[in-house]
């Protein structure tokens, strides 16, 4: 009997990871590290929830760090087996792992200075860069399309998904006393992350139909964006660009390194080429983002919607690809006219922070979304209309114009997602909703079931959740293993406990009566005894 456990993004849209065990084998399709609130992070420094030395193999579906962040910390705590993933994953897992594991311990050193101080014992990073290096070398490269086989009984297939420079989803096929069905094998279709329809660089998701079992992302499961085309995405562009910079001020983009960050430098210098925007200069500061930018470089000829020659594909002359630390902090002295792209996306961790530090207070300034803000990260509360936040510890006012654009979105939407589906036919036993806040996987489920899919066959797994894969009706086996209360996974302490300091900090200073002021205080101490 074959089973599968949802190790991660089941609630969240951090952390995928699904443990597939079979007859005589068990292995994983992704590793994720989890992104979001501190609570949801800090699933990350925990042990994995299964036998690491039992998983033979691992098929990554493309390069992200929310699907291959924890395969470092695999081969740490004792994987060896092959990662096989495409060529462009491989290309950019060599910057991206090695950049995670520098996060890694960067934060811990931090860390540890402060634990220091409070003579609390010190932590280890959850990888380092020597075990990021270990993991590189057991990538193996795989063309679209065509099988592989990754373990006796078991072969893989992979196809365009559409999201990222090599993203797939993959086929599995499991052959029957693999899988306990011994008269005919196992089909399923893991389909990552799906690109949109309309997306720069790559064409639409494609797959085979009619399987047993599809495990689906949801990540917008309950939302369509409006109807656009590339063209109308580089228009709205113009006008948020056009808008900012007359403002006078800075123009901050809290952008992921990988994908986002290329596409934004492909339309900025489309308009700027075209001098549909103000000049000004641009101002790409993420030594990952800088890396990643050379490998869709070396990709260029497989790239589609470009219009731009290759030759000139993110190197116009306003382009600043901000490299060392020093370079990073000379921007503090720009304060008008400039357009900084930096990393976080989420505005979690990096350079980011330094640069809404210093632009968010400024009337003037632009801080100009455009991707998606998991609950609990600084970048929802900024988005969802903060009045003051915390950046390093110190509170800032919000004065900075706070502007959103949905459609350089890399994944699919609702309709989208729903057509995806649809169009893989048949589906003999059931399909997983996963990669999806619970809102938007309930949402996605309603929808098929008013398409005519069977109820008891439409599925949203809990966080730890196992389900055994054999004919006839699914049949859960339980949470495995509770690591988390997946209501912490959309608020935590930590994010309370910020808001309160905020709050108590304005109401003091707002208060002209001294002895009030020392009656709060006093409220709050009996509180906490």
């Amino acid at each position: 009997m074959a089973t599968i456990r949802f190790c991660g993004a089941a609630g969240t849209v951090t952390g995928s990871c699904s443990l597939i065990q079979t007859a005589g084998s068990a292995f994983l399709v992704d590793c994720g590290l989890f992104q979001g609130n501190r609570t949801t992070q800090d699933l990350n420094y925990q042990p994995f929830p299964f036998d690491v030395n039992s998983v033979k193999f691992l098929l990554l579906t493309h390069a992200h760090i929310d699907h291959s962040g924890l395969i470092p910390k695999l081969v740490k705590a004792g994987f060896d087996g092959p990662i096989f993933a495409t060529e462009p994953t491989c290309d950019l897992l060599q910057f991206m792992l090695p950049d995670s594991a520098y996060i890694q311990e960067s934060n811990v050193e931090r860390l540890n200075r402060k634990r220091r101080r409070m003579g609390l014992d010190l932590l280890e990073p959850i990888y380092t860069k020597d075990d990021a290096s270990k993991a590189l070398a057991l990538c193996r490269t795989v063309q679209y399309e065509q099988w592989i086989n990754v373990a006796e009984g078991i072969e893989a297939r992979y196809w365009n998904a559409g999201h990222l420079l090599g993203s797939a989803s993959i086929e599995v096929r499991i052959d029957g006393k693999e899988a306990g069905e011994s008269d005919r094998p196992l089909r399923m279709l893991f389909s990552g992350d799906l690109g949109p329809e309309e997306k720069a660089f790559h064409p639409e998701p494609d797959a085979p139909q009619s399987f047993d079992y599809i495990v689906c992302e949801s990540t917008y499961g309950n939302r369509d964006r409006e109807d656009y085309t590339l063209e109308n995405r580089r228009e709205a562009m113009k006008q948020e660009l056009t808008t900012a910079l007359n403002r006078g001020g800075n123009v901050v983009i809290p952008s992921f390194a990988v994908e986002r960050s290329q596409e934004l430098l492909h339309d900025i210098g489309y308009l700027l080429a075209t001098n549909q925007i103000p000049d000004a200069k641009v101002y790409l500061d993420s030594p990952l983002a800088r890396r990643a930018t050379e490998v869709f470089i070396k990709h260029a000829g497989d790239l589609e919607d470009i219009e731009l020659p290759a030759a000139e594909l993110f190197r116009h002359p306003n382009f600043r690809l901000v490299q060392s630390v020093d370079e990073s902090k000379s921007l503090n002295k720009v304060t008008k006219g400039a357009i900084i792209i930096s990393a976080s996306g989420m505005c979690t961790a990096g350079r980011i922070k330094h640069h809404l530090a210093n632009n968010i207070f400024r009337k003037e300034a632009t801080i100009l979304f455009v991707g998606y803000q998991s609950p609990g990260t600084l970048g929802h509360i900024i988005t969802s209309g903060a009045k003051d936040v915390r950046i390093h510890g110190k509170q800032y006012h919000v004065a900075a114009a706070i502007r959103r654009i949905g459609n350089y979105s890399a994944h699919a939407d609702q309709g989208e997602l729903i057509d995806w589906i649809l169009q893989r036919g048949d589906v003999s036993q059931a399909i997983f909703l996963n990669h999806g806040e619970d809102d938007a996987r309930e949402t996605l489920r309603q929808l098929l079931i008013e398409k005519g899919w069977d109820a008891d066959s439409v599925y949203a797994p809990g966080f730890d959740e196992v389900f055994e894969l054999v004919a006839g009706k699914v049949k859960s086996q339980g949470v495995a293993e509770h690591r988390i209360d997946t209501a912490e996974l959309r608020r935590d302490w930590y994010n309370d406990y910020a808001a309160f300091i905020l709050e108590l900090g304005r109401r003091l200073e707002t208060t002209d009566d001294v002895a009030t002021r020392h009656a709060m205080i006093d409220r709050v101490r009996r509180a906490l005894d």
